[in-house]
């Protein structure tokens, strides 16, 4: 009897019936009377993706955005290429899209390299604290920012370029005799004032700045010593008239005031 039931429990039985097989999963279920309903789409990417109100925004802003960038690129190509017609005609158009913020220190078809230097100098008229007035020698801010950047691994951007292009933007926008050419003649002249007050108040002068003067030194450049070319390499020099300082020109504060040069 119990081989019997050895024997019997290895059979299909209710002691020893062995464990169903596992079942495939059951495929889904299809809608009566048809096939089975395709999966939903995803959502399209991109503008695809907006709804119709949505992508006209979208393709007015970006259209928009293009037209702004083709002007802008015609602006700047037309204010570094050489003279054309364009140019002359819509000259100060272009200046006042590109100027000051897009200034581009560079030209299509560049003349010769500048084989002059030219420091830009700066005096003073001290009213003293005695009541007295005295004006200082000439001070050299061009040669104080080249000492400044020179041997520097991280040169300071502003000391490379802002007095050089200040006066650069001067002498663009005013005569040889000094009266401006156009609308941007005053601005230069506040600029180059702010930019020598500036420098002013970092040094001790015993007093109070009434009034500034400008100038530059021109050097031509001379010619190496294997060279055939002499040139004349005495220095000439464009003086501008004594400016009064007004509380405009002084540097500004912390709190978004403005103090006077250092006493």
């Amino acid at each position: 009897m119990h081989a019997y039931d050895e024997e019997a429990g290895e059979g299909p039985g209710p002691h020893g019936a062995a464990p169903p097989a596992a079942q495939a999963p059951a495929p889904p279920a299809q809608a009566a009377g048809g096939p089975a309903a395709p999966p939903a789409k995803a959502a399209g990417a991109g503008i695809n993706g907006l709804s119709l109100p949505y992508q006209i925004t979208a393709a007015v802003a970006l259209a928009v955005i293009a037209v702004g960038g083709l002007l802008h690129v015609g602006m700047v190509f037309l204010h570094v290429a050489p003279a054309n017609t364009l140019s002359k005609q819509h000259g100060e158009a272009v200046d006042d899209w590109v100027l000051p913020e897009f200034e581009q220190n560079w030209k299509l078809f560049a003349p010769n390299p500048l084989q002059q230097n030219v420091s830009v100098q700066v005096r003073a008229e001290i009213a003293g604290r005695d009541g007295g007035r005295r004006t200082t020698d000439w001070i050299d801010l061009s040669a104080e920012d080249g000492a400044a950047i020179r041997g520097a691994p991280l040169p300071s951007h502003t000391r490379q370029n802002e007095l050089r292009r200040a006066w650069d933007f001067y002498v663009n926008s005013h005569t040889d005799d000094n009266r401006p050419n156009g609308r941007r003649g005053h601005l230069s002249e506040q600029y180059v004032r702010r930019i020598a007050m500036l420098r002013l108040s970092e040094r001790e002068l015993g007093g109070r700045v009434e009034r500034v003067q400008l100038r530059s030194s021109t050097r031509t450049v001379e010619a190496p010593a294997w060279s055939d070319e002499r040139h004349d390499t005495r220095a000439y020099h464009r003086v501008l008239p004594w400016w009064t300082v007004t509380a405009a020109d002084l540097p500004a504060v912390a709190g978004g005031g403005r103090t006077e040069a250092r006493r």
